[in-house]
């Protein structure tokens, strides 16, 4: 079997490979990298394409050489708060990559099994009534970054219908974990504390709208549900993939900041408030766990733990390479 991995060096790519060498030992697995950088380089069992997914002969060219019978199409421009300052970039790096994939496999008449990642993000929430976000609500961008999820969402469903592209969406709420960079709401925590920990910052953190609530799952069981996906999943659906709670930022700063013996205050930056920030969300993934079984396995608790220790790493490596 011959997978390919768009966004292979990012977090969740990398996660997903480690995940797919230690599940499927036998396949051939290719993953696409923007840049070769030596934090994104990937396993040596994995075959690397830089690539600019944006260039549609770039795309073709890949395809038409692999030939892929799985497609985990993972690429993308993913943090909500760059994409307030850069929308038109994220439009395009969101919708173009895809669309390129999309209209690629059609001209090589090639079908893989192909999961788009869009979001949680992209769901309505009556902050009146409020229940669980299951997949049949009804979509409202309210952000740059929703709206170009929403529109790969939507391309993937007109895809499938227009062209028979077996295509699987897969609508990830917040995950966190280890690897992830800055620009999200519990790594940049966990970097302001390893930094006051090494005495690189004022023991002062800088922070947004705590009250705020969001469903958070560990990034190891979201690849494990990608997988299952692409295993199981019904050509055409879309299926979400959350952990059926909802934690307040509020609380995601003061578990990591039970972590640390430093003494630090904590300030609002209002530099850090969003345009629009819904009160809670919280996804069901009831869908998901009836077709497949999946559930979440590891702790919001431990994902925290797990994510400050690796944040202390960088830093450190950070300092050792001065």
């Amino acid at each position: 079997m011959r997978i390919l991995i768009t966004g292979a060096g990012g977090f969740a790519g990398q996660h997903l490979l480690n995940h797919l060498i230690n599940q499927q030992p036998t396949a051939e697995l290719f993953g696409t990298i923007y840049r070769l950088e030596k934090q994104n380089r990937l396993p040596d069992i994995v075959t690397p394409i830089t690539i600019d997914l944006r260039d549609e002969a770039d795309v073709y060219a890949m395809l038409a050489d692999i030939r892929p019978d799985a497609i985990y199409h993972l690429a993308a421009q993913s943090s909500p708060s760059h994409a307030q300052t850069s929308i038109w970039p994220t439009l395009e790096t969101n919708i173009r990559s895809q669309l390129n994939l999309f209209e690629t496999c059609i001209r090589l008449n090639i079908k893989p099994r192909t999961l788009i990642t869009t979001s949680g993000e992209i769901y309505r929430c009556d902050t009146t009534n409020f229940t669980p976000l299951t997949e049949d609500i009804d979509l409202l961008p309210e952000s740059p970054y929703a709206l170009s999820k929403v529109t790969q969402d939507m391309m993937g469903l007109q895809y499938f219908i227009s062209h028979k592209l077996p295509i699987i969406r897969a609508r990830p709420f917040n995950h966190s974990g280890i690897g992830q960079r800055g620009g999200f709401v519990a790594p940049d925590f966990a970097l302001q504390i390893a930094k006051i920990e090494a005495k690189l910052q004022a023991p002062v953190m800088k922070v947004g709208n705590l009250s705020a609530q969001r469903d958070f799952s560990d990034v190891r069981d979201v690849v494990r549900a990608y997988a299952l996906l692409i295993e199981k999943g019904k050509v055409g659906e879309a299926y979400n993939i959350a952990s059926n709670r909802a934690y307040s930022i509020q609380y995601v700063l003061d578990t990591l900041l039970t972590f640390t013996n430093i003494d630090i205050d904590v300030q609002i930056d209002n530099d850090k408030l969003r345009p629009v920030d819904v009160p809670i969300k919280q996804g069901d993934y009831s869908r998901l766990n009836k077709l497949t079984g999946w559930q979440p396995t590891i702790p919001f608790e431990t994902t925290l733990r797990d994510l400050l220790e690796d944040c202390r790493q960088r830093i450190a490596n950070t300092m050792r390479s001065k």
